[in-house]
């Protein structure tokens, strides 16, 4: 009976099958790739060097018109076809759908990302979708189960979130940024879409991401980039996605806490466990959605005790809270950064092998700011349009033209930008304060026991700055917050507070270049 009810199925015609089977590789191709433009423009017949949004439409108009003809006046139904003729219908729809509705899912991130700034606002909650009624129906209506068109749905607004996040906070078109961007994908969707949402889309968590680039690249962009795109389930009911993108993701900089104090803010604390616990404190693994990620920023300077302890939680997936024997569920994916190297990090014996490979699943470099203007000069300017249009709320020309010429004429084009994009973003603000920039001053990282010996005989040194200095040259020699802790005579969080200030006096995340 199955035999002879498959012979019975429609067939795709030669032409049919081959024009499909290129619309399928567009839809799972890395649009951060090389590929995609390509098969764009072999799937519209236009030419190459046609704007992006302008070939995405005219691809989009031929798939319409195949999939209209395919159609034809009774309608079409996927279940009218088997196999593999099946596969490249349903994919020729997906591809409708998603580039159909691509700017409404644009506009409803945007509209996201406003409510979840509402001033006095605790509690974040999904927008409501005012096009999914309309976008399901379509499948539906195409012989998709209602299951089965859900997960489309959800697919197209996981892939459009990626690509929005991926692309709007990571300025920059050379080659290690455009690999950046292509690895940040395929951290998101694995290298194969269609692999990643038959298989895999609910068991993300079982990949760890460790994320390593110097200080000031954006490596927390980076992780939030990820962080965000994870997949959310679609609540017909209600039509709305089951929680905002912004709730998925959280970040603890390990640096900024005392080692004492790290095990609290990880895994919570019961009321009365310690001296000053005066009511339960839910950690992070506690407050992580089921389909969000927590980033650990500095995880190189975590003491090899509390790398026992998290080694646990990511094989069991379960922890207990400071001063409880009830265990705890954490269900997450975990991001690691590290501004270390990774072999320095290994080879002297801070990170432990144990500990490393179970992070490694992907390891993702942000590169820094020189290499990326060495590749790509016009890269800086780019970046700088970028920071002003961010710190003004628009674009300037006027200003980043000023920006520059003040870059071009103070510190040439050789400088190192030892601060990468955290201290561009510095540099452009000391512009605009003062008109001029002498350079990162005490990031000097070449000869710093001589810089801050000069700085003294000249008597124009602060103590406060002294001490971040001194903290800042033991860091180069030393490794680690605790061992710099331990010579200086203060405790680590201090330790870390003072070389954060030398760096620039940067205390938050490094998301530099999120789009407001």
């Amino acid at each position: 009976m199955n035999r002879k009810r498959v012979l019975e199925n429609k067939r795709l015609s030669p032409e049919d099958r081959e024009f499909l089977s290129l619309v399928k590789r567009a839809a799972v191709a890395n649009p951060f790739g090389c590929e995609r433009e390509m098969l764009d423009v072999e799937i519209a017949r236009t030419n190459a060097a046609c704007g992006a949004d302008q070939r995405i439409n005219k691809t989009l108009m031929a798939v319409q018109a195949r999939m209209t003809a395919l159609e034809g006046s009774k309608g079409l139904s996927i279940q009218e076809y088997g196999g593999t003729d099946k596969n490249l219908v349903e994919f020729g729809y997906w591809f409708l759908v998603f580039y159909k509705y691509r700017k409404k899912f644009d506009m409803l991130i945007r509209e996201q990302l406003k409510a979840d700034k509402k001033p006095g606002l605790l509690q974040t909650s999904p927008v409501k979708v005012s096009f999914a009624s309309e976008a399901l129906d379509f499948l539906e209506n195409r012989g998709f189960s209602q299951e089965h068109a859900q997960r489309f749905f959800e697919l197209c607004y996981q892939l459009r979130r990626a690509y929005f996040f991926i692309k709007q906070t990571l300025a920059g078109t050379g080659p290690s940024m455009r690999k950046l961007r292509h690895d940040l994908w395929c951290g998101v969707f694995t290298q194969n879409i269609e692999l990643y949402s038959y298989y895999l889309w609910d068991r993300m968590e079982e990949f760890s991401t460790l994320i390593l680039g110097e200080t000031g690249t954006g490596k927390g962009t980076a992780a939030a980039a990820i962080g965000r795109s994870g997949h959310i389930p679609f609540d017909i009911k209600k039509q709305r996605f089951a929680e905002s993108f912004s709730k998925l993701f959280l970040a603890v900089n390990l640096s900024g806490f005392a080692e004492t104090l790290i095990e609290s803010e990880l895994f919570g604390y019961k009321k009365g466990a310690f001296t000053g616990a005066m009511e339960n404190y839910s950690g992070v693994f506690s407050r992580c959605s089921p389909h969000g990620s927590i980033l650990l920023d500095e995880i190189g300077e975590l003491p090899g005790r509390l790398q026992i302890k998290l080694l646990q939680v990511f094989q069991e997936r379960f922890f207990y809270p400071v001063g409880s024997h009830k265990e705890e569920r954490f269900h997450g994916r975990v991001i690691a950064a590290t501004n270390r190297p990774l072999e320095a990090l290994r080879n002297k014996g801070g990170f432990r092998d144990d500990f490393y490979y179970r992070l490694c699943s992907d390891i993702i470099v942000v590169p820094p700011l020189r290499q990326r203007i060495q590749e790509e000069p016009a890269e800086l300017d780019g970046l700088i349009g970028h920071l002003v249009r961010r710190m003004l709320g628009r674009s300037s020309p006027e200003i980043a033209g000023m920006v520059r010429r003040v870059i071009d004429s103070q510190l040439g084009p050789e400088y190192p930008w030892h601060g990468n994009v955290r201290e561009l973003e510095q540099c452009v603000r000391r512009v605009l304060l003062r008109n001029s920039y002498a350079g990162g001053g005490f990031a000097v990282r070449e000869d710093l026991g001589g810089r801050l010996g000069e700085l003294l005989k000249a008597g124009e040194i602060t103590a406060h700055e002294l001490v971040g200095g001194y903290c800042k040259l033991l860091r180069q020699r030393l490794g680690t917050y605790e061992e710099v802790a331990r010579r200086a005579g203060l405790d680590r969080r201090t330790v870390a507070k003072y070389i954060r200030e030398w760096d620039h006096g940067e205390t938050g995340e490094e998301d530099a270049l999120e789009e407001e």
